[in-house]
This record gives structure tokens, sequence and C-alpha cells, in this order.
């Protein structure tokens, strides 16, 4: 569509927004929050799960915490190998990503019933590592759509307001677990049959309220050094290729995707498990057992109380600096926790849970951001995943070989060397990133 100006040649139209005129901007898009209510809903379903899922597996079933330890990790290796072939389908099938991340929620879905049939660990970890195939499947699609649908100027915002609802599920989640086993007999298969219910919910909300194809609302990517990726055969102004598997993995010869991939692996090395910071913490200031369960809530609330902040803040000073410098909330965490005394009080409690809580707000969404702003807009799916897949292998290493310190010298011990090398990883971060300083948008 194109408009006359004063002198007769014809210029582009204005891009309609589907406002009025007068009318302001919404701070996010609709996509975005139908997006984060999908989340919330989903997060609300999974976290009832994982609430109760530890004691379930060790104390009605006999797994030794070692034993479950292991299984989730497996798992967790198995849902972030899976979002790279998620955002690679969803490139490929020509923007299909509403399609990949519904087949990804709907299989989370249908694992939630499926644990009532669940009573050996063989089926259990079957179940499990399909929940982890959606999980990993919905991921790099989802933070696409996010992306396509945000103008770049207000990205680190739209990816705040999705973390902030997404945690607002997680810590709803919980509750809602803790008030089923209270208010049933069978509790465990009570919570298994509500988490299902609730998982179906969140498939129809992204069934009836996110858009099938999202129009993108991207410009090109920041330009940091000569762009190695292939060009574009069709030429600017025809209709986008279909993705394919080599298009996606030539992804890391574009240098700004390649530093930011190298530092979120760098980073993910020293980056401890959420459990084993919390049983340090519980064992190191002697908390009573029964707060234990209460401090995942606490990380989750300073999360959701800071994300959109924290995401306003990188649009204006740069989400690669604020990256990095989230990972400085995590070391003051951790040497919170290694000078703390078992004398302390809850004082020292609530200031780790709230650095830890900030450290998620200036990293998670924020490294999704700036990735969305490192790839052209039709590999959206492709780079997110393959960011986000280095980023989660790289902590699933740091889990593994934690325990291991941890077991040979002792949890205090493992924390220490574990800061000290999250300092040096920091700094070689910063040199990786000295040179790919972000365009202004």
């Amino acid at each position: 569509m194109y408009l006359a100006d004063s002198r007769g040649s014809k210029a582009p139209a204005a891009p309609d927004t589907g406002l009025r005129p007068g009318r302001r901007v919404a701070a996010v898009p609709g996509t975005v929050l139908a997006l984060g209510a999908v989340s919330l809903i989903t997060d609300i379903s999974s976290e009832m799960v994982t609430a109760v899922l530890p004691l379930y597996v060790v104390a009605a079933l006999g797994l030794s915490p070692l034993g479950f330890g292991l299984l989730d990790g497996i798992n967790n290796g198995v849902g972030a190998l899976v979002r790279l072939a998620g955002g690679h389908l969803a490139d490929r099938g020509g923007r299909q990503h509403k399609v990949v991340a519904g087949i990804g929620y709907g299989l989370s879905a249908l694992c939630k019933p499926l644990l009532l049939l669940a009573h050996t660990l063989p089926v259990i970890s079957a179940v499990l590592a399909l929940d982890r195939t959606g999980k990993g499947l919905r991921t790099a699609p989802r933070d696409a759509m996010i992306s396509l649908s945000t103008p770049p100027e207000r990205l680190g915002r739209a990816f705040g307001v999705h973390r902030a609802m997404d945690t607002t599920g997680a810590l709803l989640g919980p509750l809602v677990a803790f008030a089923v086993l209270r208010a049933t007999v069978d509790g465990y298969d009570a919570v298994f049959a509500v988490s299902g219910c609730v998982a179906a919910l969140g498939v129809l909300v992204l069934v009836l309220f996110v858009p099938r194809q999202v129009a993108s609302r991207q410009h090109a990517p920041d330009a940091q050094g000569p762009d190695t990726s292939p060009p574009d055969p069709a030429g600017p102004g025809s209709p986008e290729p279909r993705a394919t598997l080599r298009d996606s993995v030539a992804l890391l010869r574009r240098p700004a995707l390649r530093r930011l991939t190298l530092c979120a692996v760098l980073l993910g090395l020293t980056t401890v498990s959420d459990s084993f910071l919390y049983l340090l913490l519980q064992r190191e200031l002697r908390l009573p057992v029964h707060l234990f369960p209460l401090l995942p809530l606490g990380t989750a609330a300073a999360f959701l109380l800071l994300a959109v902040p924290m995401g306003a803040v990188a649009d204006r000073v740069g989400r690669r600096g604020l990256f990095l410098a989230g990972h400085g909330f995590l070391l003051l965490a951790y040497g919170s926790v290694l000078l703390a005394s078992r004398n302390a009080g809850m004082s020292v409690v609530v200031a780790v849970l709230i650095l830890h809580g900030a450290f998620y707000a200036a990293t998670d969404g924020v490294l999704a951001a700036a990735t969305a702003r490192a790839v052209p807009p039709q590999h959206l799916g492709a780079g997110q995943a393959l960011v986000g897949t280095g980023q989660a292998l790289a902590r699933f290493v740091c889990s593994l070989g934690f325990g291991a310190a941890w077991t040979l010298w002792g949890g205090r011990t493992a924390l220490a060397v574990t800061a000290a090398a999250l300092v040096a990883a920091a700094v070689a971060a910063s040199f990786v990133l000295r040179t790919a300083d972000e365009v202004p948008v």
C-alpha cells in the first residue's frame, strides 16, 4: 500500500497499528500479553507438579535424592536439545511459530494426567522426558513471537512483562498445590489431575487469543561486525524463503549471535542451580526445614517485581551490558551465603533471595531481547534456540560439576570455587562483548 506525497510520488504507507489517531501506543503489544497469560497459566500447572514431584518420587516411590537429581538433570538436558528442533521447525514452516509452540504446550498438558498412571521409575522418566520435550519445543517459537510483534526499542520491556507474568504463575503454582494437598485425601493424584486441567486451559488461551501469523515489527539486526551469514538470494522485497537446517546452523557465523552464545555458555558454566543454592542457604544458616519450600517463592517474588523495570533499563542502557551486570547480583548472592554466619538471621536470607531474583530479572528476558536484535526476523526461532540451548547445557554441566565438588570438598568450598570461576567468566565475557556494543535502537 502506497500514499502519494506532495510531489506526486509514492511513498510507503505507515504501518497499520490498529490504533485510532491520538491514542497512545500500548507499552507492549497484545500478542505479548496473550503469550504472557498462556505462560502464567502453564506455569501454575507446571509448578504444581514441580512442588510435589521430589517428595512423591523420593518418599512414595523410594528413589534416592541423588537419583532424582540425575533424573531431573537428564530431562533438563533433553529439553535443551529439543529447543533447537523447536526453533528450526518454527522458522522452516514459514513462521509457523504458533503451531510449533501449540504442539509443545499440548505435549506438556498431556503429561500431567499421565502422571496419574505412572507408578514406576521408567514410566515417570518417560513422562517427564515428554514434558521436557514439550517445553523445549515451545520456548524458542514463543520468544520469536514476542520478538516479531514488538518494536525493537521496546524488546526489553516486552520480555520483562512476559517474564513477570510467567513468574506470577511460578508463584501461584506451589500455593495451589499446597491447597489441593490440604483439601484432598489422595493428594498427589488430585494435584496431577488439577494440574492437567489448568494446562489444558493454557492451550485453549493460546489457540483463541494468540494470532496464527505474527507480523514482523523488527528492523534489520544490529550491525556488529561483518555479517558472514549467507546472503538472501531472493533479494529485498521478495517473499521470505523457508529456513533450512543449514541456514539455522550458519547463524553462528553472525558475529553478534556468536558472541552472545559464547557469553551465555561461559556464564552458564558458573551458574549454580537454584536447588543447590537453596540447600546451601538452608544448611549454612540452619534454617528450619519447614521454611525450605518458601525459598523459591522469595526468588520468584523478587523476579516478578524487578522483571519489567530491568527490561526498561535494558532498552535504555543496552541489553548486553545489563546481562553481564546481572551476574554481579548472582556473585553477591554467592558471597552473602559464604560470608553469612550461622546466627545471621533472616535478613541474610531475604538479601540472598532478592539478589537471586534480581539476577534472573537482569538476565533471563534481557538475553532473549538481545538475541532478537542479533538475527534476522526469519531466523528468530533458531537464533533464540541456539543461545538458549547453549546456556541450558552449560548450566547442566555446572550442576553436575557442582554436585561432584560438593561431594568431594563440601558445599561451602564448592560455592567458593564457583564464585571465583564466575569472576573469571565475567571478565572473559566482558572482553568478548567489548567489541559488540549494541547499536542504539
